[in-house]
């Protein structure tokens, strides 16, 4: 085949041109689209028809699984990207084309281009269905720590309306109160199920199953109200607004 069309997804600038000025100088492949985020990339992915995806996994409100899901199995190969080797690399291995664990050299990223060409050659065709079945059933936080005074409470996360920052501390809110944690929300936000918790504000991480409603607030952004011990009013940054309409379809 002539020259792979290729499309880099990840929520980094630094990143995407990085991985973009490697593949242009490997020779062969033209990048013909970038995205910052997993809505972003549903539309580049739809508009360019590329044979190849370079996919970060790790990407705030809708993250590159979500992405894949989207997708619905059809559509070109993918090459996953991520920056935790806990992330079943196994399931990768068996199912993607490739992996690439952050920070990547040129030389590992020709090797995943070479795997995809080779498939792409003898005319493979994509199937991330059994990908997405393996990731989906990985293991996922079944409690939470919180902190009551001199107690330790567990809570399902289910229970959890939403996690927010206070003073560099996340507390989590419940129905009855809020409870200091020691998680940060980068790690809560990689163990709890991305499907139920979603990334409203650098701030904030919170379960949209608690949502009551979405209120417009000034310059054109947006606030949950959730139902928690004080129905509080959680904002939405800008980014992250575009990310849960195409989630929730409002």
């Amino acid at each position: 085949m002539g020259a792979i069309r290729a499309v880099v997804v990840d929520d980094e600038k630094l990143a995407r041109d990085r991985l973009a000025g490697f593949l242009k100088a490997l020779g062969g492949v033209d990048v013909v689209g970038q995205a910052a985020n997993g809505p972003e990339a549903i539309d580049v992915i739809g508009a360019t028809t590329p044979d190849l995806v370079f996919l970060d996994v790790q990407m705030p409100g809708m993250s590159g699984l979500e992405v894949a899901k989207r997708l619905n199995g059809a559509g070109p190969h993918v090459v996953f990207a991520t920056a935790h080797d806990e992330f079943a690399v196994e399931a990768f291995e068996v199912e993607a084309i490739d992996y690439l664990l952050k920070p990547f050299t040129r030389a590992r990223v020709r090797e995943a281009v070479d795997r995809a060409r080779a498939r792409l050659d003898a005319g493979a065709q994509p199937d991330l269905d059994a990908l997405i079945k393996r990731l989906d059933q990985r293991q996922r936080t079944t409690q939470i720590a919180l902190h009551a005074g001199k107690r330790i409470l567990l809570a399902k996360p289910e229970d959890v309306a939403w996690f927010g920052v206070e003073h560099r501390l996340v507390y989590a809110h419940l129905q009855d109160r809020a409870y200091m944690t020691n998680y940060t929300l980068r790690e809560l936000e990689e163990q709890l199920d991305p499907d139920s918790f979603f990334r409203a504000h650098k701030a904030s991480l919170v379960n949209l199953s608690r949502v009551k409603a979405i209120v417009p607030w000034f310059g054109g952004r947006f606030k949950l109200v959730v139902d928690d011990h004080a129905e509080s009013e959680v904002a939405v940054s800008r980014a992250q607004a575009r990310v849960l309409r195409a989630r929730l379809r409002w």
